[in-house]
């Protein structure tokens, strides 16, 4: 079975998944919860809905500029039209395929910026470790300012997505380290033994250019900006919460530490299953619950979240992914001097 009818599989089953639970959330609600539910989502202020749309457009914004900086080491100066397209096309693809965005990204922006693929794999896999680092922070002080109320859930939580795991996550990171370190071992031989060899050679040629983009956050210049932008990121993502909370009268009581304790679970719906469908509702209503919420309006607050979320992806994606040819297209016109 080759790896790409495993990858089509593997997405099958997430989204599978993701479909069933879907199914399973509205079958299972009783007709006066349906009722809740239905009559919140029509009676929410969607006028609230227009800052949680600008404020998450900023956080992808922020995060292309946060990329681009992380390419500057490497003498990579990309025009952040163009990083932002990329990435947000990258979210496109990734609601589609889990981890297809990554590969996107690298050769969107390589096509258009002349910018080799390696460095952009170095540099994305430098942004995935330090977003765990940020989330496992966040975790940490979303526990310790609410330890009472949702600690114990967040644990439970942690220990089951671990235990559901076919194969436990610090096996999965002891098998990575091992595979990388025998990947490394076994081309620092071939070219040894084989240094003439381009095949060989253009293999090494790949890996040392991931290990730049590794390298690349030792000569960060702006890294002040580069943690201020992380900052803002997250920021953003817990304020679209916490405005969320006023659109609906349910919700509008609730605090920012209960936005908190709602990011990082439905931040673990969206690592589970594909841009989190199904499984986010879920988690967001079982959090909210814990706040005095009824289920059937937990269920409907996360099912608005998570609609806005993805329409934002999906529309701006496609609409990145149209203008991409476009303007790059006229700029390789003006800098030829094409007059038309």
């Amino acid at each position: 079975m080759n790896k790409r009818l495993i990858s089509i599989l593997q997405y099958a089953v997430f989204l599978g998944g993701g479909i069933f639970l879907v199914w399973w959330q509205l079958k299972g609600m009783t007709i006066e919860q349906k009722k809740h539910f239905i009559t919140s989502l029509q009676n929410a202020n969607y006028w609230l809905v227009i800052p949680i749309i600008f404020m998450s457009l900023l956080s992808h914004l922020s995060r292309a500029y946060r990329w681009k900086l992380l390419l500057e080491p490497l003498d990579y100066y990309p025009k952040i039209k163009n990083v932002f397209a990329v990435t947000m096309v990258g979210y496109l693809a990734n609601a589609a395929i889990p981890r297809l965005g990554e590969v996107l990204k690298c050769t969107f922006l390589s096509k258009y910026e002349h910018i080799k693929v390696d460095k952009l794999v170095g540099s994305i896999l430098i942004e995935r470790t330090f977003d765990l680092l940020c989330f496992i922070i966040f975790i940490g002080i979303t526990v310790l300012i609410q330890v009472n109320k949702i600690g114990g859930f967040i644990q439970e939580k942690i220990a089951s997505f671990g235990q559901n795991a076919a194969v436990p996550i610090w096996a999965k990171g002891l098998i990575a380290a091992g595979i990388i370190m025998l990947i490394y071992l076994l081309l620092k031989l071939l070219v040894k033994k084989y240094p003439e060899n381009n095949t060989i050679l253009k293999i090494s040629n790949f890996f040392k250019g991931i290990g730049q983009g590794f390298a690349a956050i030792r000569n960060l210049k702006k890294r002040n900006l580069f943690i201020a932008h992380t900052l803002f990121i997250w920021a953003m993502y817990l304020l679209q919460i916490y405005i969320g909370f006023k659109a609906m009268e349910h919700t509008t009581e609730l605090s920012l530490g209960a936005a908190c304790s709602v990011l990082v679970l439905a931040t673990f719906a969206m690592i589970i299953t594909p841009n989190g469908i199904g499984l986010f509702p879920i988690f967001v209503m079982q959090t909210l619950v814990l706040y005095g919420i009824d289920s059937s309006y937990g269920k409907a607050f996360g099912w608005l979240i998570w609609s806005v979320a993805t329409c934002i992806v999906l529309v701006a994606g496609f609409i990145s992914l149209l203008l991409l040819p476009y303007i790059n297209k006229i700029k390789n016109e003006n800098s030829t001097g094409y007059t038309g």
